[in-house]
């Protein structure tokens, strides 16, 4: 382990740090705050040059460790992100399109790829996904969305789309990456939530696999990496390696944390060594999970019978337990409230109608029997928490907006602020994204409809939380005032 053992030699060797960070290895922070936080933490907080390494990087030491990490996944080349996968997408964008140059996107992407758009001036094509409007869920577009974006679109550049998604749902991205490659155009994969799929067979295929060219993975999600620990691979020769690590650095911090460093090395060596004995371990307290949870009153969980055929998903990630609790007559939203203050128990992500509990290789017996118990108590304690709160999600394809201006355009654009009520017609000049899991339901430069306001104020009265919007309310909305 490079990066470790770099850490290791530092110390033993007594380097005394003239450079940042000013807190000296935990000599200058004040008392209380290591109480808290403890010495190691600061003791591992060094810089990458002239600390970790030295001033010319002689050692190699990031580099090793991105070659082993690049080793362990069978990917051609791999770089450390600090900054989460919100940079790593980004770089991967600017890797492939310029401003005013075309990018298929799914339609279901990350806020992070919609700020990609508007700091690129990238223009997206959409790729719609696939709607189940019995569940008011989109599942991954599917390849022949693709190909009929690229068959009306033949200068875009290349496609990008996210799989897992944050329901554990997965795209067909064999068949998307041969739609792309059959143009020469390549496929970037957000797949934030699949760090651990190379690991374990009986896991979802992973990008790399499944042909993607580039595949940006959130290890501090699904993986043992600290927050905003991310990795992005490489493969084929439709994106030069220098391309991409140029606009990485372009995007990243010129300060990044050796901490982040250390999680993704040491993480990268527990999954070579142990990751298909811990994930046998996973998979099978996660059968026990989703078992216990389907056998509780009012409680469904999701499966591949829900979510994976023809329109659906391809595949599903067992470990992403997704709860449907209409039956208890309450939303999500305040599933997930009453579950964290009376049992302190913290959920993955919720919406108007499902709960979910992501599971990994962490987890063990007595965090699934304090999952189980709370949600026992939760279905006992449902009437209680019935609300006559409805959402109104719109139908499919209400929910598609009409793209006017570029999202670039439309944020930094003039705008102003307008009452909910005067806002249909309006062209949206800033996002609006029920978070978690951060999809955004408006991209700037896209034409309001009333059906979407109505989704996003009743949304919000029962419980959706709007934390990019001006007005997170959403009483009022920011739009372009452009022609």
């Amino acid at each position: 382990m490079p990066v470790l053992d770099a850490l290791a030699a530092y110390h033993r060797t007594g380097q005394v740090p003239f450079t940042p960070p000013g807190h000296k290895q935990a000599r200058g922070a004040d008392p209380r705050v290591r109480e808290v936080l403890g010495d190691a933490v600061f003791h591992s907080d060094v810089l990458a040059t002239s600390g970790l390494d030295d001033r010319t990087s002689s050692q190699g030491v990031l580099e090793q460790a991105q070659e082993l990490m690049a080793d362990a996944v069978g990917a051609d080349h791999t770089f450390f992100s600090t900054c989460g996968s919100s940079l790593s997408v980004k770089a991967a964008m600017l890797s492939v399109a310029g401003p005013h140059e075309k990018l298929v996107v799914g339609r279901d992407a990350h806020k992070s790829v919609v700020s990609g758009l508007i700091l690129s001036g990238v223009r997206p094509i959409w790729a719609d996904p696939q709607w189940d409007p019995e569940l008011h869920l989109a599942h991954p577009p599917s390849a022949a969305s693709f190909e009929a974006a690229f068959e009306e679109h033949p200068d875009a550049r290349g496609a990008l789309i996210t799989s897992p998604t944050p329901y554990g749902t997965c795209a067909d991205l064999t068949g998307v990456a041969e739609v792309c490659h059959a143009r020469g155009k390549p496929l970037i994969v957000d797949e934030a939530w699949g760090a651990h799929l190379p690991f374990h067979p009986k896991l979802p295929k992973w990008a790399m696999d499944a042909g993607a060219d580039v595949c940006v993975t959130s290890v501090h999600k699904m993986g043992s990496g600290l927050e905003q620990g991310s990795v992005f691979h490489l493969q084929g020769d439709l994106i030069a390696p220098e391309v991409l690590k140029e606009r990485a650095d372009l995007l990243g911090t010129t300060s990044p944390s050796v901490l982040l460093y250390a999680a993704l090395d040491g993480w990268r060596r527990q999954m070579v060594e142990h990751g298909r004995h811990l994930y046998d371990k996973a998979l099978a307290l996660a059968a026990e999970v989703r078992e216990g949870v389907d056998r509780i009153d009012g409680m469904h969980v999701h499966g591949r019978a829900d979510f994976c055929a023809p329109g659906r998903a391809a595949d599903l990630d067992p470990l992403q337990v997704i709860v449907d609790i209409s039956a208890l007559g309450t939303t999500g939203y305040r599933a997930a409230d009453w579950l964290r203050e009376r049992h302190h128990i913290n959920l993955h992500l919720s919406d108007h109608r499902r709960i979910s509990a992501q599971l990994t290789h962490a987890d063990d017996e007595n965090s699934a029997k304090t999952l189980l118990r709370a949600l026992h108590d939760l279905a006992e304690h449902a009437p209680a928490l019935r609300t006559d709160a409805t959402v109104e999600v719109p139908d499919p394809e209400q929910l598609r907006l009409e793209q006017v201006l570029l999202p670039r355009d439309a944020f930094f654009g003039r705008v102003e602020q307008v009452p909910w009520e005067k806002a249909a017609g309006r062209v949206a000049a800033e996002m609006l994204t029920p978070y978690p899991p951060g999809i955004p339901v408006v991209v700037p430069g896209q034409r309001l409809t009333m059906d979407i306001l109505r989704y996003l104020r009743t949304g919000v009265d029962a419980g959706m939380v709007v934390p990019d919007a001006a007005d997170t309310e959403v009483k009022s909305v920011r739009v372009s005032t452009e022609e």
